[in-house]
């Protein structure tokens, strides 16, 4: 085909798609509004109620129930001065099983008839600790009260050992110190893994509603048949629409870009020694390194599009076919996959390993971002040749 009739059909149809859905209030909302702004608003919120939550566990007095507490007085005290509160109780077997399962007292440490005696002999001496481990936060506690008995079985191990003359320190041949070489920036990742999911998806649904208004809204309201009778060539007025959407695509993209970065500022991760650093500078390399993902996400839309009928039925499908992208992410973080040349040039897996290192603040390899954006827009060529081959079918119009 002639390339500049085709390149101002293309240009004419881009104007057309773009002005028309900057007047549907219905795509603006999904372009402009839910996908860019609810969803950054979403995971600040997450986030800063997981900062407070876990603020005010960690301040938290631990609550404790103690069956026949008298029986180890020591050990009472020891857990009490530990920030420990404890609720001496009088149950039976079922009663405390009954109370744990109903949450009345989560935990339960019972302590045998013969405690004082084992311990005295110096042999083990058992304790009952009731618990409910379905429930997470009951899980949390019962580590931490095992953690504190231990540490109390270890002090008395060790007051042994220095009353029959023996250095404690035998019993500790290995130590072994951690070293976290971590920064601020890269810890900050362990909470914001989620953060590339939801730039891709609010990428995505920037474009779905254009996609589908432009191919099986359009042949639903019986419009698409004089456009196509046009002295023109299909492909050029596919590549049009394709373009059109790729174009919502990526002004959702930057605004779902903006709004992360301006919502992450209100969350105090700097009180668990991470930080959020999305300033201009790695916001404009997250929007470069997503971007080329446009056109075939576009494309994708556009070919899926073409085979259905009504404006509903495309809806259905390409509801189900926009997480396609986002399924490669939920796999890497099952297999915790790294980056590898292979790894990179799978769509939007790629951008994933690139903007979890931009969150990182770690250095990109170029050829890894240089296979990642090629792939991508092999792919967003691929799918819009083939949109053009399909809309050269008659029986398009059915």
């Amino acid at each position: 085909m002639a390339w500049r009739p085709a390149l101002a059909a293309m240009a004419t149809v881009w104007r057309k798609e773009v002005r028309e859905s900057l007047r549907d209030r219905r795509t603006l909302v999904s372009a402009l509004l839910f996908g860019p702004l609810f969803g950054p608003l979403i995971l600040a919120a997450s986030l800063q109620f997981l900062v407070q939550r876990t603020a005010e566990e960690a301040d938290q007095r631990l609550s404790l129930a103690i069956r026949h507490a008298e029986r180890a007085p020591q050990l009472v005290a020891w857990l009490e001065a530990r920030n420990v509160d404890v609720r001496r109780v009088t149950l039976d077997e079922a009663a405390t099983r009954q109370a744990v399962l109903t949450r009345t007292w989560p935990l339960v440490l019972s302590i045998p008839e013969d405690f004082a005696a084992r311990l005295e002999g110096a042999r083990p001496a058992p304790l009952l600790l009731y618990s409910d481990a379905s429930a997470s936060r009951t899980d949390r506690d019962g580590a931490r009260v095992r953690s504190l008995i231990a540490q109390y079985g270890a002090s008395i191990g060790r007051l042994r050992l220095l009353a029959r003359g023996v250095d404690p320190l035998l019993q500790a041949p290995i130590a072994v110190q951690d070293i976290d070489v971590s920064t601020p920036q890269s810890r900050s990742v362990t909470v914001l893994g989620m953060l590339s999911y939801l730039v891709l998806l609010a990428m995505i649904l920037g474009g779905l509603y254009l996609a589908i208004d432009a191919t099986a809204g359009e042949r639903e309201r019986h419009s698409l048949e004089p456009l196509l009778a046009t002295p023109v060539p299909r492909e050029a007025l596919i590549y049009g629409k394709i373009a059109a959407s790729a174009t919502f695509m990526l002004l959702s993209l930057v605004l779902t870009m903006v709004a992360c970065a301006v919502a992450l500022r209100f969350v105090a991760l700097e009180n668990f020694g991470m930080s959020a650093r999305l300033d201009a500078g790695v916001v404009a390399r997250i929007i470069l390194a997503t971007a080329p993902l446009a056109p075939a996400a576009a494309g994708l839309m556009t070919v899926v599009a073409s085979f259905t009928r009504s404006y509903r039925e495309a809806q259905t499908w390409l509801g189900v076919v926009m997480l396609v992208p986002t399924l490669p992410i939920v796999f890497v973080g099952l297999a915790d996959l790294q980056p590898s040349l292979g790894l990179m040039a799978v769509p939007s897996l790629g951008q994933h390993f690139l903007i979890t290192a931009l969150l990182r603040g770690d250095a990109i390899t170029p050829l890894y971002a240089l296979v990642s954006v090629a792939s991508s827009l092999a792919l967003g060529g691929a799918f819009a040749w083939l949109a053009g081959r399909l809309y050269r079918r008659e029986s398009l119009l059915g």
